[in-house]
């Protein structure tokens, strides 16, 4: 659907990439008043400096480049110590306790839809708009949160933690679009990124390995100690727990009749616990900091569809709201690797209900 801006003012967060690039382009055209952002983000040093892949050296020119074509605004706003407090730290933290963390949930939750929205609402903007693959829709007062149209690239799933106050300033353009329409729609509006491949990389890593700068940045989590089977006997030792997550099976250096898959990180005795394929799946997880986008907390268990992680396969489950931001998540099929530290999300058909970190 299209709207026209009418001159109001939308601050795109842009990164040099296809989707934001057109995200900005599509609201050019429908007459916003468009600014573009690009967020400077920590990374680590490596070769030739620190550079976030987010926000690169080439990536920056992209960006710059892209809003030099569309003739708009372009500025650099640095949160380095923010997302470095916020994200990378809280990232280390989460591996120091046996968990897994999906740091992009966190930058969505503290950075994007928190500061950078409120910068723009300081830049007097009425909007911010990503390239999401995802669908804002107002339904009698109340915003809601839909998947995108393309059920490859849906990435509603990220923003689970958005509520009232968020969705009311946020124009997602591209949740209507495949990618490959993406694609064709830059490529007709001769954007510079056209043609440029993803990128799904840990952004602030200088080479994608998660266990050596969780070992760099906190060797003293790097202890080890024994594998266990799930009788208790031990069968192995393990290199550290940072090293592995819930149904992991390379890499666990044991010959057994059978493969073995981690099936608990249990930080407490320092100790990794392994099982067979057969004894692997879980029904019943319960999440903690869960968001409700509506902001009302369903009466009473709910019959939904849950996903444990970005990538996984829609399982159907019942929601049971628990106290203190809590909820429990019970599967009708065994779930493969509920593992804590990811986030799981709701849905009821299209509708993004909420989520929450499993604990």
């Amino acid at each position: 659907m299209m709207h026209t801006g009418e001159g109001r003012r939308v601050v795109v967060a842009v990164s040099g990439g296809v989707d934001s690039s057109t995200t900005a382009a599509l609201l050019v055209e429908q007459g916003y008043d468009v600014i573009g952002v690009m967020m400077r983000l920590w990374a680590e040093e490596g070769q030739g400096g620190s550079t976030n892949r987010c926000c690169s050296i080439e990536a920056m020119e992209d960006a710059r480049r892209v809003c030099y074509t569309l003739e708009i605004p372009f500025y650099l706003i640095n949160y380095e110590r923010e997302f470095k407090r916020e994200v990378v730290d809280v990232f280390i933290m989460e591996y120091a306790r046996g968990r897994t963390p999906n740091p992009c949930l966190a930058c969505n939750r503290r950075i994007k839809f928190d500061l950078l929205l409120r910068r723009a609402l300081a830049m007097d903007a009425q909007y911010l708009a990503t390239g999401h693959y995802a669908r804002v829709r107002q339904v009698n007062g109340r915003y809601q949160l839909l998947k995108g149209c393309d059920g490859e690239k849906d990435q509603s799933y990220v923003l689970y933690m958005l509520g009232q106050r968020e969705l009311q300033h946020l124009l997602l353009p591209l949740g209507d679009y495949t990618k490959q329409q993406v694609r064709v729609m830059a490529r007709q509006r001769d954007l510079p990124v056209a043609e440029k491949a993803e990128s799904q990389d840990l952004c602030f890593l200088s080479d994608n390995d998660y266990r050596r700068f969780v070992q760099a940045q906190a060797p003293e989590t790097i202890r080890p100690g024994p594998i266990l089977d799930t009788a208790g006997r031990t069968i192995g030792q393990h290199k550290g727990l940072p090293f592995y997550t819930i149904g992991q099976r390379e890499g666990l250096g044991i010959a057994a009749p059978e493969a073995l898959y981690v099936m608990q990180i249990d930080v407490a005795r320092n100790a990794l616990v392994v099982g067979t394929r057969a004894e692997l799946g879980r029904r019943e997880l319960v999440a903690t900091e869960v968001n409700y986008i509506s902001g009302q907390i369903p009466q009473g268990p709910l019959g939904i569809t849950a996903k444990i992680r970005y990538k996984a396969v829609e399982s159907e489950a019942l929601l049971t709201p628990l106290e203190d931001g809590r909820a429990r998540v019970t599967f009708a099929q065994p779930q493969r690797d509920i593992t804590p530290g990811q986030g799981v999300v709701f849905y009821q058909g299209e509708v993004v209900l909420g989520g929450g970190i499993i604990s």
